[in-house]
């Protein structure tokens, strides 16, 4: 049985972070198929739901750099190294050293419908207002001024966006305390801005989709992936692919590089792979 991971920004989804038309059939092709197929990305549940505009991927999702995971099947959804107090302090407090704000993305694991409450201060940049005016627009979610509320909820990871010259020196620091794993890259093609994400360090996108390939008894894993958050799956695939615009380091660690994100390189490369 294949199982394919697909990661979505600078993977699946175009510069737009979308998926186009014609991933989109391309994906539609993979299930009249039957070859499981579903996502493992950084981003939060309702952030991908939003970007992918709720296509269903039938097999569990991997979000959150694979702290969360939920079931289509059973709408379950469940979570796996949160963030604990002293950890979210203690980035919270780099953060604002750095001057710019966190976005503290929370689950209320025991809503009916898995409330996301997303905790931010007061923006100090025309960019993180310019990112809580997209975060706005996305259902499921709640915006949330930060306050001592957040540790009603599991703290999933934190977030933040800004110019490279911040951003970067920043990633560093962050990678720096024990239990935590911050990841970086550019926020859109062409800009100097930055996203940084930070998680527990025992949350891998690998751990969680060596989970799925046992219960579903997958005997070849095929991943796709192009940061540095998806070396964890790559090292336990079967078949690892990358895009032309990933990492260095990802396309060592690759089997094959294939074309640009932008130009559908995942869904050219599927449509050829499996005859669709």
């Amino acid at each position: 049985m294949d199982i394919i991971f697909f990661d979505l920004d600078g993977t699946l989804l175009n510069k737009d972070s979308q998926l186009s038309e014609f991933t989109k059939e391309t994906l539609a092709m993979l299930n009249e198929k039957g070859i499981a197929n579903t996502v493992a990305t950084g981003r939060t549940m309702v952030s991908a739901n939003y970007a992918t505009n709720h296509h269903r991927f039938h097999f569990p999702h991997i979000y959150s750099n694979g702290v969360a995971m939920w079931d289509p099947d059973c709408n379950a959804l469940t979570l796996a190294n949160v963030l604990s107090k002293q950890e979210v302090d203690w980035v919270l407090q780099t953060a604002e050293d750095a001057g710019i704000i966190s976005f503290v993305n929370t689950v209320d694991i025991n809503h009916a419908h898995h409330e996301h409450v997303i905790y931010h201060s007061a923006p100090k940049h025309r960019v993180e207002q310019a990112h809580i005016d997209t975060l706005s627009f996305k259902k499921n979610a709640r915006l949330a001024s930060l306050n001592n509320d957040i540790f009603n909820y599991d703290v999933t990871n934190i977030s933040m966006i800004g110019k490279a010259e911040t951003i970067r020196p920043l990633h560093l620091h962050l990678n720096q305390y024990d239990t935590l794993v911050a990841y970086s890259g550019p926020a859109a093609d062409g800009e100097d801005v930055y996203w940084l994400d930070v998680h527990h360090k025992l949350a891998t996108k690998g751990g969680a989709v060596k989970l799925v390939k046992e219960r579903f008894g997958a005997s070849n894993v095929i991943c796709f992936g192009d940061g540095d958050n998806d070396l964890s799956m790559f090292d336990l695939a079967d078949e690892a692919y990358a895009p032309s615009n990933a990492l260095d380091i990802v396309k060592q660690h690759a089997n094959d590089v294939i074309g640009h994100h932008n130009d559908d390189a995942v869904a050219h490369f599927l449509r050829e792979r499996f005859s669709l």
